[in-house]
This record gives C-alpha cells, sequence and structure tokens, in this order.
C-alpha cells in the first residue's frame, strides 16, 4: 500500500480527531522505507511503505525518548504511535518537525558537516547500549556483520563485468571483511545519508529517521565519506571520527555493497550516487 497525502489525513481523522483541523502537506523529500507529510506546523506524520519497514515505529517509540536528551542537536522524536487499522494495515508515527534543509553542495560546508556529523556519531556511540536492538532483519543488518552481504556483493561485482573495475572492487571488500568490530556495541543510526540529515546556515541542525538504528559495529554509519564527502571533508571527516583504520575499511565495504547494487538503479540520482561512490571509494 502506497501512503498518500489523503490516506495520512484520514488516519489523523480516525485516530487523532483533535489534529483533524491541523493542514497536511508534502515535504520536499518524503522518503523511502517511509512517507512523511507535514502535520501542521509543528509535527509531522510517517507512514512505513512497506510491511518490511514497520517494525521500526515500536523501535523508535521505545528508544528514540531516551537518546534524544543526551543531543545538542535534535533528532526524531515520536509525539504520538497510530494503530493498524482498516484503512492501513500498519503502525505510523506523529514525530516532532524539525526545521531545515537536506544537505547539497550547495547549501552546506562540507568540511563544517564532516565536524558536526562526527561529533554527532561520537556522541551515539557515548551513549550506553544495553538492551538496544541488536542488528538483524528490523535495521537490515546495520551494525552487524556485513558477511551477511557478501554473496549479494560478489553476484553484483560479476553480473556488472567490465562496467567497472571487478578486481579493484573485489579487493576493497574483501579487506573490508578482513577484520570485525571487537570492542563493545555501540548504538549506530544505521542510514547516515544526506536524506536524514538536515542543515541550517550550512551547519548540520538535526538527524532523522532513527528505523535502521540498533546496537553492534559503527562502521556502517560512516559511509558518506564516499556517498557525500569529496576527499578533503573526507579527510575531516575521519580525523574527528577517531576510528580505527580496520573500521574505516569496513564502512568502505558497506558503501561499496550499496553502490554495487543500486549501480544500475532506475532512478537518475539513485544511479549517479552509485557511480560517483565507487569512483570515490577506488581512488581512496
Amino acid at each position: 500500500m502506497e501512503p498518500t497525502i489523503e490516506l495520512a489525513r484520514k488516519l489523523i481523522v480516525e485516530q487523532f480527531p483533535e489534529w483533524s483541523n491541523l493542514e497536511i502537506k508534502h515535504v520536499q523529500k518524503s522518503g523511502h522505507d517511509n512517507r512523511t507529510f507535514r502535520l501542521g506546523d509543528t509535527m509531522s506524520i510517517r507512514l512505513p511503505s512497506h510491511e518490511a519497514y514497520a517494525p521500526q515505529v515500536e523501535k523508535e517509540a521505545k528508544w528514540l525518548p531516551m537518546l534524544a536528551p543526551h543531543f545538542d542537536l535534535p533528532i526524531t522524536v515520536p509525539i504520538a504511535k497510530g494503530k493498524p487499522s482498516r484503512l492501513y494495515p500498519y503502525s505510523w508515527s506523529v514525530n516532532r518537525w524539525i526545521e531545515g534543509q537536506t544537505p547539497d553542495r550547495s547549501n552546506t560546508d562540507l568540511q563544517q558537516l564532516a565536524v558536526d556529523l562526527a561529533a554527532f556519531l561520537k556522541k551515539l556511540y557515548s551513549i550506553d547500549s544495553t538492551g538496544g536492538p541488536i542488528a538483524g532483519k528490523h535495521n537490515f543488518f546495520r551494525g552487524g556483520e556485513l558477511a551477511v552481504y557478501k554473496h549479494e556483493t560478489e553476484t553484483a561485482i560479476a553480473m556488472l563485468g567490465e562496467q567497472i573495475d571487478g578486481d579493484a572492487c573485489a579487493h576493497v571488500f574483501k579487506e573490508a571483511l578482513s577484520s570485525k568490530w571487537s570492542k563493545p556495541s555501540v548504538w549506530v543510526h544505521g542510514d547516515v545519508a544526506p536524506g536524514n540529515l538536515l542543515v541550517k546556515n550550512r551547519k548540520l541542525a538535526g538527524v532523522i529517521d532513527f528505523g535502521s538504528s540498533g546496537v553492534g559495529d559503527p562502521a556502517c554509519d560512516l559511509v558518506m565519506a564516499w556517498t557525500f564527502f569529496d576527499k578533503d571533508s573526507r579527510n575531516v571527516f575521519k580525523e574527528k571520527i577517531g576510528l580505527d583504520a580496520d573500521t574505516w575499511n569496513r564502512s568502505k565495504g558497506w558503501a561499496l555493497w550499496k553502490a554495487l547494487i543500486t549501480y544500475n538503479s532506475e532512478v537518475d540520482d539513485v544511479r549517479q550516487n552509485a557511480h560517483s561512490t565507487i569512483k570515490e571509494i577506488l581512488q581512496d
């Protein structure tokens, strides 16, 4: 079921009539795993786009109120949780609206974002992860071992053939698989990407969408080093995040896996980003 603004309006009327007089609007970046709509001036509605993403609602409702007070920046905070009904089969959420723009090269100071993002992630990794959700299907194994995507990655390399430097990609992925996170598990966001960051005045202003969060290996959170940052800002990010070389290499493997499986995407932006990411990885 594709969530629409009409569905969002009906769900609010059905389950939260006290907000039924508020305007519901489309947002610039609605998302993939979930569809987001603006509710009045201070809230947003978030509807999972598929059954696979539905468990994220319960997870965010449980853990985000605990995580939020640790940060100087705002993060997604659930205000209310909608229930499955005859209109819509999954749980859904109403969250606090955070002002900001999706970062791009025109509205963001890359080196400042590298500093800000590293600081945010270091704070996240310092929060007690006791009892947190272990990597698994609920977050597509973010924070778990990259080996879960070994077959998929090797298959993509073989299928892409001469479109890529297969030997170089295979080497990068082999190096990524050669180590494991041996320290205590930490909280991970799980999907650190421009679409889940907000900027104001060219600086990081908020972090949203913790649906892929969990506890485990932080390597999955560093992929913006190659998917968004340029060489200079990547070096700043690497220095400020302060993680070891093995974790950096595992992160490179996470970025490569996603780029390979989306290399021939029918969505122009996704395909172009995949091509750029592989280029950055192999030149790094």
